[in-house]
């Protein structure tokens, strides 16, 4: 069950003109959100958030926005399944949206952590960084790569070996009593739930800093984990390096700071 430009769709085939951007480019944006306590507006399910973000992506390629209440009105459905949306635009403007469940195990990662492996070649840097494209598939590869060696999530560089983000979200990381999350400087994606931590951590006085992650900054941090809409808020219990370090959490403790924002 699907819906797409209008319509409610029972099944799992949908159909498209062999010409389309989506199809032959990857021509559309995208946003994941889940949705609490099955209300588009919760404040954590953060709808208004998710259509800013389509609406400036579009804004930024000159395309046609959508019919933003049949937008709604075909979320409005499918919450009533699924905890899970993952709402795509064409460039025409159609909407369609998928549902999933949630993880079975994500509790178990939220609270023993994961292993992470860092991608460190250049196949794995994705295009287009700041927006969210169809166009996904540098940090698929990356996440397809880190699962066969034993990891759940992989870890994207830039040119200079500086880590930027997840393979679906964005890292953070604690030392010296402050949390520090990769600078923007448009080479990676600004996560919804990334800018409302920010904002959440400076209201309750938390210390938090944006800067560029080179490997001497990553050596010592006492923790790492990443967060999105979806997982919330995931802790590296370690971390592969290609070269053959390995990063192990010394501070779980801190995670703390960020979990409570979901429990509000």
């Amino acid at each position: 069950m699907f819906w797409y430009d209008g319509e409610l769709i029972e099944g799992d085939s949908l159909s498209i003109g062999i010409d389309d951007p989506g199809l032959l480019y990857g021509a559309t944006v995208f946003t994941t959100l889940r949705v609490y306590d099955r209300s588009l507006d919760r404040p954590l399910t953060h709808w208004q958030l998710h259509c800013d973000r389509l609406r400036h992506s579009i804004q930024a390629f000159e395309w046609q926005l959508p019919d933003w209440r049949r937008l709604r009105q075909g979320a409005e459905i499918l919450l009533t399944y699924y905890p899970v949306l993952r709402i795509a635009i064409f460039a025409d403007g159609r909407e369609w949206i998928i549902g999933r469940s949630l993880p079975v195990d994500l509790k178990e990662r939220q609270q023993q952590g994961i292993v992470g492996w860092v991608a460190d070649e250049s196949l794995y840097r994705r295009s287009l960084a700041a927006y969210k494209t169809g166009n996904y598939l540098s940090a698929w590869l990356a996440l397809q790569k880190a699962q066969k060696l034993g990891a759940k999530e992989a870890i994207l560089l830039d040119e200079a070996g500086n880590w930027l983000e997840t393979s679906t979200g964005n890292l953070w990381g604690w030392k010296e009593g402050c949390w520090w999350t990769p600078a923007l400087e448009e080479k990676l994606l600004s996560g919804i739930a990334r800018s409302q931590l920010i904002e959440w951590l400076q209201s309750q006085n938390i210390p938090v800093k944006q800067n560029r992650w080179t490997p001497e900054f990553v050596r010592d941090l006492e923790a790492i984990a990443y967060s999105n809409s979806v997982m919330e808020i995931i802790p590296f219990s370690l971390i592969i390096h290609p070269l053959g370090k390995q990063f192990l959490n010394r501070n779980l403790l801190a995670l703390e700071h960020l979990r409570s924002y979901f429990l509000t």
